[in-house]
């Protein structure tokens, strides 16, 4: 059960100890407990079915609107949200929650639309993220991360001391959305229990009051689980990813297991904290590979079977929408600038197959109610070893569920059974058929509505009372029989609208018999119960259907590209809906006229109890070519004549990092304050002519490059270190670079220039500071064969000096990004036309007007195809949207969203762009992703 409320002075004491403020005293509005089946608000039990949205990997506030309302049309009734420490936290004791950053505003937002939040503000939290959230001036903080280390304890107090008032205010228990609240975040190795359970009682100290969750990874197997003793909390979670993250083999079916969330604690339900919904690109395959692998089949099969044999009733699926790696936001050594993910939304927040999938599944688990408690029960036999079943019922209703599957979970044939099932309402021989990968919840002895169901063959997607009458819809794969049956004291009058539906009545049971194809419509009336309209699709007509709450009781639409919210005024339902093209248009609502956008729209009546009428689609969109482009050279620091005395000295000898230098003084880019993208050394000496070579070691992360220069020529390139490990904690593969010196004089002045990327911190999932706190930049430099004292100085991007509008994230150390040449008006002068980039940094710009239609949704792109030995960094105002490796791939198109992307006005375009050798220059062009018209309220309109 839920822990008992923690006493006033109690908490006042305890905030005093925790260095965080009292919460002031709130009456509560709700009340959020829980036993070993549900969640429960207010005594009514709760399934949350939710879908992980970081906004962070979104910059644009006015576009977390679209895609939370998107989740919620699939049928989401929540959404996990990670709190990332260090898109917000530059430096030690500063914060920013304004514009992209503004928690408060997106917690406003899911209260106003309806969606339970599950809110993970770590500290750590993964997420493929740099430093897994960690800010990166927390590595120079002296104690292991993730630990009850005084170090690490005050800056992670100082952390949720700023982070926990917003979430506290926004619980459900105060009016708000958030409904659990997640501490750390898969914390299976090096664990210390003293500091879970500070992390707890900050959090209750603060004012939470919500459940308090974990999410275990992998499986029961890993210890601690967090659900018994010290540090244990009141809902355990645990993560599972079936499908593992090798895109590149979509056709290997759950080489990670059967991907089965199991029970941690007899007294809180079962919670698949993060269920695999995607993947990462380990093997940059391409997102679309990753959507393959863990698409329409793979949820259909996996979560179906996951719900049934654990009887879980809290679903985190990770991820509902991907987004953008936008700036330095990614994490080096598993992901690049995409982080599409291959989930249901894609990062130009377009829906796939999977996302109809999803609709069909969370349709199915908000309607039938009785899911929300269940036990297991002994399944109807099957008499095809190759057809598997597995049972659930709930206590109170009877009702049952059956899964129905493959014996073999990686059977691909096509077969046919028959069921002795022992229903409520009596014993039935049910024929099924299981056509390759695939799963299904066959439900029996419900109460759909005012209707009885004593069995179906189909599968249930929604069902609904509107307008005095029943209507829900069933479906199946095209091609297959199925057959429903439902229980009358009478015979009732049945009417076939569309479709080839057979009907048959015997002893109370009306017998409905099909093939699912197309949308068949039945009529049912009398028999003792309200009327029914029965829809029976297949899975493509079925996911046609869109499901609004209104104030005069929940409405269906089909037809539109998406449904976004609904009112009923009298007689008439407003709707906002998308369109892809001119279609027809359905609506099942208490109404009887339709306005779609504050448009009219001529509709009748039909058969079926509906209003049909026809909606327009958007208008064909071009888009500018990009042309103007102006070039200038970005490498000035190679210059040996370049004005490097206000750069900062390195003269540390000693570091808080577990990595030692190779050579001193401290060369480590952190500890100078230069956290992210891109940082220049310059090294002066006075040769003694007897110099052969530098050898220097920098660590840039995976596919991360440093260049050389001596006296302004090109020494060459070398692969930086990746991610440490304890065979090769100072040198990490590949790491060392030796370049030769030639044509020095005895007692000439020389200068090394050296630009090493940062391509992110490493995370911490194990929990050992030689992960996290691996340095970047150059760790070791020293001449060979000579004893020259090599002075050092140091550039980038000061943690103390971060864009206050884009965040700390957004700009490196390049020239131009000092001299504010990714902002627009800030080109200045010395601008020429383009020309082939060489070795070191080279600049391009240009600027281009765009117009959009205002009542449409344009999702734009910049589409690289060079494939020369550069790198590219893309502006778009001032926005760091994106790296092309044009060396590696697979990414190509970069989505610019809405909000940096200035859709009605003029934009600035700057690239800058970091060639590894001598390259050739392929302007990018602007790409239509997508065209739907949209009704207002538009998309950029921000919460309340």
């Amino acid at each position: 059960m839920r822990r008992p409320a923690v006493g006033l002075v109690l908490v006042a004491l305890l905030a005093t100890l925790l260095s965080v403020p009292a919460p002031a005293v709130a009456t509560r509005t709700h009340e959020v407990s829980y036993d070993r089946y549900s969640l429960s608000v207010d005594g009514e039990r709760v399934l949350l079915w939710s879908g992980e949205f970081h906004y962070f990997r979104l910059p644009s506030q006015r576009l977390w609107r679209d895609v939370l309302e998107k989740i919620r049309a699939a049928g989401f009734t929540g959404v996990s949200l990670y709190v990332n420490w260090g898109y917000h936290s530059p430096a030690p004791g500063e914060y920013d929650f304004t514009g992209v950053r503004d928690v408060d505003a997106l917690l406003d937002l899911t209260e106003e639309l309806g969606l339970y939040a599950v809110v993970r503000p770590g500290p750590y939290i993964n997420a493929e993220v740099s430093g897994g959230g960690f800010p990166a001036w927390l590595k120079q903080v002296p104690g292991r991360a993730r630990s009850s280390d005084p170090g690490y304890t005050r800056a992670y107090r100082e952390w949720l001391a700023r982070i926990n008032p917003i979430i506290a205010r926004h619980q459900v228990t105060r009016g708000g959305s958030v409904i659990a609240y997640n501490v750390e975040n898969e914390y299976a190795a090096n664990t210390d229990a003293t500091y879970m359970r500070d992390l707890y009682d900050t959090a209750r100290a603060a004012g939470i009051d919500v459940p308090i969750t974990h999410n275990q990874c992998c499986d029961a197997s890993w210890t601690p689980t967090w659900a018994s003793g010290p540090g244990a909390v009141d809902i355990p979670g645990v993560d599972d990813y079936p499908q593992s993250f090798e895109c590149q083999t979509p056709d290997v079916w759950g080489p990670w297991g059967p991907g089965l969330t199991e029970r941690l604690s007899d007294h809180a339900p079962v919670y698949a904290a993060e269920y695999q919904a995607g993947a990462i690109d380990l093997n940059r395959a391409g997102y679309d590979r990753c959507r393959e692998l863990t698409g329409p089949a793979y949820l259909r099969y996996f979560t179906k079977s996951n719900l049934i044999a654990s009887g879980a009733t809290m679903f985190g699926f990770y991820m509902a929408f991907g987004g953008t790696n936008w700036g330095w936001l990614g994490q080096p050594n598993d992901v690049y600038t995409s982080y599409d993910y291959g989930a249901a939304i894609t990062e130009s927040r377009q829906l796939t197959d999977k996302y109809a999938e999803f609709k069909r599944q969370g349709y199915f688990v908000r309607a039938v109610e009785p899911l929300t408690r269940t036990d297991p029960v002994a399944a109807p036999a099957s008499d095809n070893p190759a057809v598997g079943t597995l049972a659930r019922a709930n206590p109170d209703t009877g009702t049952q569920f059956v899964l129905v599957r493959h014996s073999d979970p990686a059977s691909t044939t096509d077969d046919v059974s028959t069921l002795d099932w022992s229903t409520p309402d009596g014993r039935y021989r049910v024929p099924v058929r299981v056509d390759g990968r695939d799963a299904k919840i066959l439900v029996a002895g419900y109460d759909l509505g005012g209707q009885r169901l004593v069995w179906s063959s189909s599968e249930i997607m929604t069902h609904e009372r509107i307008a005095g009458r029943d209507v829900a819809v069933l479906h199946g794969r095209a091609g297959e029989s199925g057959s429903t049956v439902l229980r009358y004291a009478t015979r009732p009058s049945v009417r076939v609208l569309a479709g080839d539906v057979r009907t048959s009545w015997h002893d109370g049971d009306l017998r409905l018999d099909y093939t699912h194809s197309g949308l068949a419509r039945v009529l049912v009336s009398g028999g003792g119960r309200p009327p029914l309209t029965l829809l029976v699709g297949t899975e493509q007509t079925s996911a046609e259907f869109w499901r609004l709450d209104t104030e005069a009781g929940p409405v269906l639409v089909r037809g539109t590209a998406l449904a976004r919210d609904a009112r009923v005024s009298g007689q008439t339902l407003h709707l906002r809906a998308d369109t892809a093209e001119p279609g027809e248009v359905e609506v099942f609502a208490p109404a009887r006229r339709l306005v779609v956008g504050g448009e009219p729209v001529r509709v009748r009546s039909t058969a079926s109890g509906s209003l049909s009428g026809r909606l327009a689609g958007p208008d064909p969109v071009d888009l500018p070519r990009l042309t103007g482009w102006r070039h200038r050279a970005g490498s000035p620091e190679t210059a040996p004549d370049f004005d490097d005395s206000a750069w900062t000295v390195a003269d540390h000898t000693t570091s808080t990092s577990p990595v030692p230098p190779v050579t001193l003084p401290v060369l480590f880019a952190g500890d100078y304050g230069f956290d992210h993208g891109h940082v220049w050394y310059r090294g002066h000496f006075t040769a003694t002519g007897t110099e052969t070579a530098v050898n220097l070691n920098a660590i840039t992360g995976k596919n991360g490059v440093y260049q050389v220069w001596l006296d302004g020529r090109y020494l060459g390139r070398a692969a930086g270190g990746t991610q440490a490990d304890s065979d090769a904690p100072v040198n990490p593969a590949p790491g060392p670079g030796t370049f030769p010196l030639t044509g020095l004089r005895a007692g000439q002045p020389a200068v090394l220039s050296v630009l090493v990327e940062n391509l992110g911190h490493n995370d911490d999932w194990t929990a050992e500071d030689m992960r996290f706190k691996q340095p970047r930049g150059l760790v070791g430099a020293a001449l060979a064969g000579s004893d020259a004292a090599l002075t050092w100085r140091i550039q980038g991007a000061d943690r103390h000096a971060t864009d206050p509008v884009r965040g700390p994230l957004n700009t490196g150390g390049l020239y131009g990004e000092r001299a504010g040449w990714h902002l627009p008006g800030g080109g200045g002068p010395g601008w020429g036309a383009p020309r082939d980039p060489g070795p070191g940094v080279s600049w391009y710009r240009t600027t281009f007007r765009l117009d959009l239609p205002r009542d449409q949704d344009v999702p734009v792109a910049l589409r690289f195809t060079g494939t020369g030995p550069y790198r590219a960094q893309l502006y778009l105002n001032g926005w760091n949207l994106g790296r092309y490796t044009a060396d590696l791939g697979p990414q190509h198109d970069f989505v610019l969203p809405a909000g940096p992307l200035r859709e009605h006005g003029p934009n600035t375009l700057a690239i800058a762009v970091v060639a590894l050798d001598e390259s050739t220059w392929d302007a990018p062009e602007l790409a239509v992703l997508a065209n739907h018209r949209i009704v207002p309220p538009p998309i950029g309109r921000l919460p309340k």
